[in-house]
């Protein structure tokens, strides 16, 4: 589940611009109060629980900061060393590691973001018990072996190297190098061909020793386990780690800067241009507020110019959710002159103009049924209540959720245009001589 982040089909949500308008109440019908989910501790771990019937079990640790754990100098090295346990531990050597995985047929996935880093797994309950002293092994005992890290290593790099020979891979790695430039977020999560290069197996153990600590630690277990046998599993395995001093927060905001384009010269067919732009802390007004306007501007984009024009096959307006939001901007054409204009011209309609109040209910019934048909499964229940725990410091925060989409008004649209929408730091790469350098410095 993304956060309403997803940009739901741009048909869907073309508006029209009129004066303001009393909102439209079409209501679906409310959610009844989440009652099963819990949150406890279990010796020292955080864990939030949400109790199923259903055989499927979803057990997602998260280490939380991301890339505030970490510099420029040793990026990447929280999901290297992730992926290094899956070579062995002293439990489990590699090869009984891989022939018991394969026996169970479940999953121990790493996924590393801006904010956090997600070890977890996927398993039924009859596999949950072996599948777990796995990953907590893993987590807990690494073997770290020479031979094994230098193998991960150019594994990644092969990885690190690629993004260049994909213009969108690059296009995405550099707009948050440029648009967060003195953040946090400029750090890569993933890691850099510079840093992976230079982590060492003595920078490995240290990192684990320090890094691997309870108070880093929230547990979500969502499907069919009960609350007694995570406290039994728990506690006889991570339980035991060292409890560390670290304390949630979300990071600093982001400092505004004028409006900027970087500019990687390639011979392509067509050109790739990206704006990133700084947004809310995640959880406020504005925070709801920006992800409709977000696709409220998608929509306008997708209409005038690929629809109308058609200028492009892809052309986006992304709301990046993280714990300091942001959104962007995303084009490939052949005319970046004329689409830049274009693209300047609607958002000025939504600074000077108010949504239709009709149309605006209509997106946020949209967006309420794909959050609905999204938190389906187990998985995505993990990631949104984790995301209620540390945006909202609730866990039930879902039901507030409805509410703060519907109460974002027509003028709310018009405030976040004007108030977040600009200061746009863009990454152009392809012809260098039609950058439309001036009209982006316009944004």
């Amino acid at each position: 589940m993304k956060w309403l982040c997803s940009v739901l089909p741009a048909v869907l949500v073309a508006v029209v611009w009129s004066a303001p308008a009393a909102s439209a109440q079409d209501q679906i019908s409310p959610r009844a109060a989440d009652t099963s989910t819990v949150m406890y501790d279990i010796g020292g771990i955080r864990v939030i629980h949400r109790p199923s019937d259903t055989e499927i079990v979803v057990a997602n640790l998260y280490l939380l900061g991301g890339v505030r754990q970490v510099t420029f100098a040793n990026a990447g090295i929280e999901p290297f060393l992730l992926q290094i346990t899956e070579r062995g531990t002293r439990t489990y050597p590699r090869e009984r590691l891989r022939r018991d995985m394969a026996r169970l047929g479940t999953a121990i996935t790493i996924d590393a973001t801006k904010d956090w880093t997600q070890f977890g797994l996927r398993a039924t309950r009859g596999t949950f018990d072996s599948t777990w002293a796995i990953l907590s092994s893993r987590l807990m005992e690494p073997t770290l072996e020479s031979s094994q890290v230098e193998l991960v290593r150019r594994q990644l790099l092969l990885g690190v190297s690629q993004r260049q020979d994909s213009p969108d891979a690059l296009l995405e790695y550099l707009a948050d190098s440029v648009a967060y430039a003195g953040h946090a977020y400029a750090v890569s999560e993933v890691g850099t061909s510079e840093s992976l290069g230079r982590i060492s197996e003595a920078d490995l153990r240290a990192y684990h020793k320090t890094q691997f600590v309870k108070s880093r630690m929230l547990l979500v277990v969502v499907g069919g386990i009960t609350r007694e046998k995570l406290e039994s599993v728990v506690t006889r395995t991570i339980a035991k780690l060292p409890a560390g001093d670290y304390v949630w927060s979300a990071p600093d905001t982001l400092p505004r800067r004028k409006a900027a384009a970087f500019v990687v010269s390639r011979s392509l067919p067509t050109n790739y241009i990206m704006g990133r732009y700084a947004g809310p802390r995640a959880g406020t007004r504005d925070y709801y507020a920006l992800q409709l306007a977000s696709a409220v501007y998608s929509g306008q984009l997708f209409s005038e110019i690929r629809s109308r024009r058609n200028l492009t096959y892809a052309v986006d307006a992304p709301f990046i959710d993280r714990a300091v939001s942001g959104g962007g901007m995303y084009v490939t054409t052949v005319s970046p002159q004329l689409t830049i204009d274009i693209m300047r011209q609607q958002l000025a309609t939504m600074r000077t103009g108010t949504v239709d109040a009709a149309a605006l209910n209509r997106l946020v019934q949209q967006f309420l049924t794909q959050f609905f048909l999204e938190n389906e499964t187990n998985t995505e229940q993990a990631d949104f209540l984790t995301k209620s725990f540390l945006y909202e410091g609730d866990i039930r925060a879902v039901g507030r959720f409805e509410q703060q989409l519907r109460a974002v008004t027509p003028e709310d649209i018009q405030r976040v245009a004007q108030r977040w929408i600009r200061d746009v730091q863009w990454v152009y790469v392809g012809d260098s001589s039609k950058v439309p350098k001036s009209s982006m410095e316009r944004f």
